[in-house]
């Protein structure tokens, strides 16, 4: 079964690690409105919600994607890019590993989930302001015994490689090029994001659904003009800190113990 994992929104939100200088503050009850839409939406898509508290008192703890990259074989502990964050990782640690094998990337590495894309065995991971070289040596080192191929990805002008670009599918991948190396992502074809919506890169499928945010709707008619079943929500809380559709889950694949299945949203 899909499992996606989330985190309640911190009521300490408004102080995360990155807000736009230019964006109005923050609000905390809109984001919990628009966490729990997310959450629905996720649902909808099949896929079974499990919510987590533990980090409440954490400003960032809502992206749980950065703390933790998780593959079918074992789960990557991350050393995130900066120190305000590294709390958040042992929540994460203590969930997963009812379920997976935990890998542990330790300092000076660093990297965060938002720069980690899977297509399949073929891992993409961004050399951003928040993961840097050792981080990308890091996990080939874990990964590449098991199969997996792993690239480096030149970003600039973005925080997390996933902040622009994502992939649609095995085959097809939604790309902002200022923001984002094309070279590596030769063998796919790629959709390049609109220069109105930049943002709109960042896309989150499940099962046979492109999941969206409300905010980009030119982007969304692009991909539903691809055949792309396509659901969207409101995350304009999350925007602010650059965040995406991403950041606020980690899905994977497990069939939870009814213990764990009751704190589902």
């Amino acid at each position: 079964m899909l499992t996606c994992v989330t985190h309640l929104p911190s009521p300490a939100l408004q102080d995360c690690e990155l807000t736009f200088v230019e964006s109005e503050p923050i609000s905390y009850e809109k984001a919990v409105k628009e966490h729990n839409n997310y959450c629905k939406m996720l649902e909808e898509c099949g896929a079974r919600i499990v919510t987590l508290d533990d980090n409440i008192s954490l400003p960032d703890s809502v992206f749980v994607e950065d703390p933790i990259i998780v593959f079918d074989e074992l789960a990557v502990l991350t050393s995130m890019g900066v120190k305000s964050r590294r709390k958040e990782s042992a929540a994460l640690e203590m969930f997963f590993r009812q379920y997976r094998d935990v890998k542990q990337i330790s300092l000076p590495a660093k990297i965060e989930g938002g720069d980690v894309l899977k297509i399949g065995k073929r891992i993409y991971v961004g050399e951003s302001p928040r993961t840097n070289n050792l981080g990308f040596q890091a996990l080939c080192n874990i990964l590449e015994p098991l199969g997996y191929e792993v690239t480096a990805v030149s970003v600039r002008g973005c925080l997390h490689l996933k902040t622009g670009c994502t992939a649609l599918d095995e085959k097809n991948i939604l790309i902002n090029p200022d923001w984002v190396d094309e070279t590596p992502f030769r063998d796919y074809k790629l959709i390049k994001t609109l220069p109105s919506e930049p943002f709109g890169a960042n896309v989150l499928p499940l099962h046979n659904t492109i999941c969206m945010n409300a905010a980009f709707p030119k982007t969304i008619e692009l991909v539903k003009a691809l055949g792309y079943k396509v659901v969207s929500t409101d995350i304009t809380q999350f925007t602010k800190a650059e965040a995406g559709l991403t950041c606020m889950s980690v899905p994977f694949v497990h069939n939870l113990p009814e213990s764990v299945a009751q704190n589902a949203c």
